[in-house]
């Protein structure tokens, strides 16, 4: 590991001055995903920024009745709150999803956002990795790929985004809040991500030397009937090889109101438009749900491996859909 300076930053226009004044610095957060990355050699940064102590560890209600969630509230924190677990439950059920109580305890949402992927090649710094060394090659494509992606690829990169987190907050229309030496921002989370295109090592829309400092939840209300899905290869806590933040609203057997987004299937968290045009307006039933899958899932581009995802999505939406109907007629 690289000898690095570490610092704790007393308020937020520190934290992004000190990250200015060194690009080869980084925030440190929780720590659960960039200290791994530091240990492999991934991540080499010259100095750590320590921002958990800043004062951005509450969950607010907004005027318009969302949700302001700090960037340092814990994901322990996120996912026991009452009125995340009340308005936004699927949120809260992708968070325990995600990781052992251990790691929610120091993880943080805005950490959850910028973690990097998990793909064996970008982690082991003797392999080729466009997404680490840009123009090196993804030799996943040829290789190792059961767990990749389907959607949103390209031919320089197949790798997923990890995060249950995310799925969720794409489910809901979140934006993101950053601070800049030059002053606040946001960015709605559909467009946080970028496309792989042929730059999969630029993975966020964030200026350099962003920080954020929080997320917003738009009021939802759909998002009152919503769950989280998770499948993955063992039982204990591992990462997603597919997953689904749904909500919908029914009325009069007919679906008002519905959000979908996919995990572990893409280079992002990948909110499921096409499903959900398709299904506004018609028959809360499995065939409806059936054809919303195949017409999202058409665009897929599987690799030798990893077509087992396409089946494995079609299946999740409609399982979860059709439960989520008998729930509401019992």
């Amino acid at each position: 590991m690289r000898e690095f300076g570490y610092q704790k930053a007393a308020d937020v226009s520190v934290a992004v001055a000190l990250l200015d004044a060194d690009p080869e610095a980084r925030f440190l957060g929780g720590g659960t995903n960039l200290v791994d990355l530091m240990k492999t050699g991934v991540e080499r940064p010259a100095r750590l920024v320590d921002v958990r102590e800043l004062p951005l560890n509450r969950i607010e209600t907004t005027e318009d009745g969302g949700l302001r969630i700090g960037a340092t509230v814990t994901n322990t924190d996120l996912a026991v709150h009452p009125e995340v677990r009340r308005r936004y439950p699927a949120l809260a059920q992708a968070v325990l999803a995600g990781a052992s109580g251990q790691l929610r305890n120091m993880a943080t949402v805005g950490g959850n956002l910028l973690q990097r992927t998990r793909c064996g090649y970008f982690t082991d710094v003797t392999k080729a990795c466009n997404k680490r060394v840009p123009g090196s090659g993804c030799p996943a494509i040829e290789g190792e790929h059961h767990n990749h992606a389907i959607l949103g690829t390209s031919q320089h990169c197949v790798a997923t985004h990890p995060s249950d987190m995310g799925v969720a907050l794409t489910a809901f229309d979140a934006v993101v809040s950053y601070e800049t030496v030059d002053g606040p921002g946001e960015l709605p989370l559909a467009d946080f991500y970028l496309p792989v295109s042929d730059t999969p090592h630029r993975e966020t829309a964030l200026p350099p030397g962003a920080l954020i400092t929080g997320v917003t939840l738009p009021p939802t209300p759909v998002a009152a009937n919503s769950r989280y899905r998770k499948v993955r290869e063992r039982a204990s806590y591992a990462f997603a090889i597919g997953s689904i933040a749904a909500a919908l609203d029914i009325q009069d057997g007919v679906v008002r109101d519905v959000r979908l987004a996919f995990g572990a299937v893409a280079s992002r968290p990948w909110r499921a438009r096409v499903a959900e045009q398709m299904l506004t307006g018609a028959p809360a039933e499995a065939v409806s749900f059936a054809a919303a899958a195949d017409a999202e899932l058409a665009a897929a581009r599987p690799l030798a491996h990893n077509a087992y995802k396409v089946r494995l999505m079609h299946n999740l939406v409609a399982a979860v859909l059709t439960e989520m109907v008998q729930e509401v007629a019992r």
